[in-house]
């Protein structure tokens, strides 16, 4: 219970899920179960939660998500925000969901994923969605920390950063200035993609995900998201910060 106490729904990583995060979470404080709170809104959905333990011994998470329509839920944070994940982009989700349980049913469960599900997973726990002016996708490509953050920081205003990933929302209930994001753009597109749950689902294109097409972007780098960052020297750790990598020879 300390866990849920300590989320901060109003903190602006969290903001796209302040529709039904907070009674979610209210529910969850008053002593429900993770499952039955995300239950009590999943007509939004078109998905069930039901507790952990009827996933059977064996079964594939996503190809049981797939053949039932019900998601097994335990009572911690992570699965609190895949919950509210799949409250607030369904059809997102479902894409996800749909994609995982393809490849499962083509391949079976191997010792590897291979690159198309590596990628669903990347982007399913730890993903973003970015929708800037194209200078800042550009720098950011370029690892161009001073240009993206500093030189161009009038541009973020144009710019807004969606958290999707739910093991990188649970990671940051307790802020650290390492987490990172793997960001996607739209395939083909010329800018990014508007951030809605129907745009976010038509982005996830197998052959486009197959290469693993993200960017690695510290998140409290974001203006506005972490006040020290208005200082400049905040972009100078190489360690969070880090530089391009060298061209192969």
């Amino acid at each position: 219970m300390e866990a849920f106490r300590a989320v901060d729904l109003t903190a602006p990583w969290f903001a796209p899920l302040r529709g039904t995060g907070p009674g979610v979470l209210s529910s969850v404080l008053r002593g429900g179960t993770v499952a039955q709170a995300l239950d009590a809104r999943a007509c939004v959905a078109g998905r069930v939660f039901v507790p952990h333990h009827r996933l059977e011994a064996g079964r594939a998470y996503e190809a049981f998500i797939a053949q039932t329509g019900a998601v097994p839920t335990r009572d911690n944070l992570h699965d609190f925000f895949n919950g509210l994940a799949w409250l607030h982009f369904p059809r997102a989700k479902r894409r996800l969901n749909e994609l995982q349980a393809d490849e499962i049913a083509r391949a079976g469960i191997g010792a590897t994923r291979g690159p198309l599900r590596d990628a669903l997973t990347l982007f399913d726990e730890n993903g973003a969605v970015l929708d800037s002016p194209a200078a800042l996708w550009a720098a950011l490509l370029a690892r161009d920390w001073e240009r993206l953050f500093v030189r161009e920081r009038a541009l973020w205003r144009e710019a807004r950063l969606l958290v999707f990933g739910h093991a990188l929302l649970e990671k940051l209930v307790a802020p650290r200035k390492a987490l990172t994001a793997h960001v996607l753009w739209a395939p083909g597109a010329a800018r990014a993609i508007a951030i809605d749950d129907a745009a976010i689902a038509a982005a996830l294109e197998p052959g486009h995900l197959a290469g693993k097409p993200f960017a690695p972007l510290p998140v409290l780098g974001v203006p506005g998201w972490w006040p020290a960052n208005e200082a400049p020297q905040f972009y100078d750790d190489a360690a969070v910060f880090r530089p391009p990598r060298p061209p192969r020879h």
